[in-house]
């Protein structure tokens, strides 16, 4: 919960002069901190931060560290995840206020409901999602491992898919399955643009376009390549082509350049805005000075309730062992 000695601890003022990035390395020293940051975090947070991945990676990179302090560099509910994993660890964010549309778009209680309405389905849920809707899942999935998890339930499977509609046809798509869609999504990758992709294409014509699963159905069909986050980054090192343009959350694109320096990577930009880039507002509300605060002050804290963390852990250790086994 935001409180307001959260709120000003986030914005406390930065003493002038300060070495952000010095005193961010003492102190996690000092505390035996790990920062943690999504690849949708701006670049001096990727930068500085222990580890650096996509959903999946970050989950697994919680569950195994000797940190006594988690800083997560991500959205909620990526803190929340880190918290049940580890509920004798302190799991702090640098902004409370950094959430999720997605996760917003299913709201525990109705997610529930719709969940006693078919007793006969397996729930299978998408990590963008509260510990609450968690606790009513039987197994968490990511885009990394989404095809995965849903094809080691047996062809007959009657499996309910939440929340992103855009991930959960995409997975029929390629496997054949006719799981239940929850009606959620992602504003980011909802924006993007067919018609402006279709012009960068035009653009250069040498480029391909990568594209996140999170996108609507017209986006990924005229795409060369179509994966997670850490699959994108990984084909764009991989690839023969020089330039790419790209269909997900702008951040990667940091990454993208310091694996791959010698290629050009252009983001794709949304529908209605003039912004040459598609970004999440959310993911970019953490900054330098908020992560600063957060490990001087040790706050904002992430707590989830005892009796939602017994029950979203298991589907969360579920997804964490068939990735294992899968070698994912």
């Amino acid at each position: 919960m935001l409180t307001n000695q959260s709120i000003g601890y986030m914005n406390a003022p930065i003493p002038k002069g300060l070495d952000l990035k010095e005193e961010i390395n003492r102190m996690r020293k000092e505390k035996n901190a790990v920062i943690l940051a999504h690849y949708y975090q701006t670049g001096d947070i990727q930068d500085i931060a222990d580890f650096v991945g996509d959903s999946l990676a970050l989950a697994q990179q919680a569950a195994k560290t000797t940190a006594d302090i988690i800083v997560f560099c991500g959205v909620h509910f990526m803190g929340e995840t880190a918290k049940v994993l580890c509920p004798d660890k302190k799991v702090l964010v640098p902004d409370l206020n950094a959430g999720c549309s997605l996760a917003d778009s299913c709201p525990a209680t109705d997610f529930a409901e719709f969940v006693k309405q078919h007793p006969d389905h397996v729930v299978i849920s998408y990590v963008n999602t509260t510990a609450a809707v968690k606790a009513v899942t039987d197994v968490v999935v990511t885009s990394t491992n989404a095809r995965q998890i849903v094809e080691s339930f047996p062809e007959d499977t009657k499996i309910i898919f939440g929340p992103d509609r855009n991930l959960g046809n995409y997975i029929n798509g390629i496997t054949g399955r006719r799981m239940l869609l929850w009606d959620g999504a992602c504003h980011v990758h909802e924006q993007f643009s067919l018609e402006k992709i279709l012009e960068l294409k035009k653009q250069y014509p040498d480029a391909e376009v990568i594209t996140h699963p999170e996108c609507k159905q017209p986006v990924v069909q005229v795409s060369d390549f179509v994966g997670s986050t850490a699959a994108l980054l990984k084909h764009t090192v991989k690839s023969d082509k020089k330039q790419f343009i790209v269909a997900t959350e702008s951040g990667v694109i940091h990454e993208m350049r310091k694996q791959s320096p010698g290629k050009e990577f252009i983001p794709a930009p949304p529908a209605d805005s003039t912004c040459a880039c598609n970004e999440c507002n959310f993911m970019r509300l953490n900054t330098m000075e908020k992560l600063y605060n957060c490990l001087k002050y040790e706050l904002p804290e992430i707590f989830v309730d005892e009796q939602v963390q017994e029950k979203a852990i298991r589907p969360i250790k579920k997804m964490l062992e068939i990735s294992e086994r899968l070698g994912l």
